[in-house]
């Protein structure tokens, strides 16, 4: 069995590469099992994905996340 990765901190921005056609940019949640828990930064339903299936978020990839939280924040959709 591979060593699992360590978990980034609650609320960092990850990117799943594992299961879509395209990346999928999320907020790590956390732990379960051997899965990581992510969410869309908009908020929405939790996933989750293997560590090995993730990489960490590029800077420009982390702008775009932090201000779609934001717009969806000021729409009220998330807290």
């Amino acid at each position: 069995m591979p060593e699992q990765e360590e978990a980034p901190a609650v609320g960092a921005i990850v990117v799943d590469v594992g299961r879509w056609d395209q990346p999928l940019v999320g907020e790590f949640r956390g732990v379960a099992g051997p899965y990581w828990t992510l969410r869309s930064p908009k908020g929405g339903t939790e996933w989750e994905v293997r560590p090995e299936h993730t990489r960490e978020a590029t800077p420009a990839e982390r702008l775009a996340a932090r201000t779609a939280r934001e717009n969806a924040r000021s729409r009220g959709e998330v807290a």
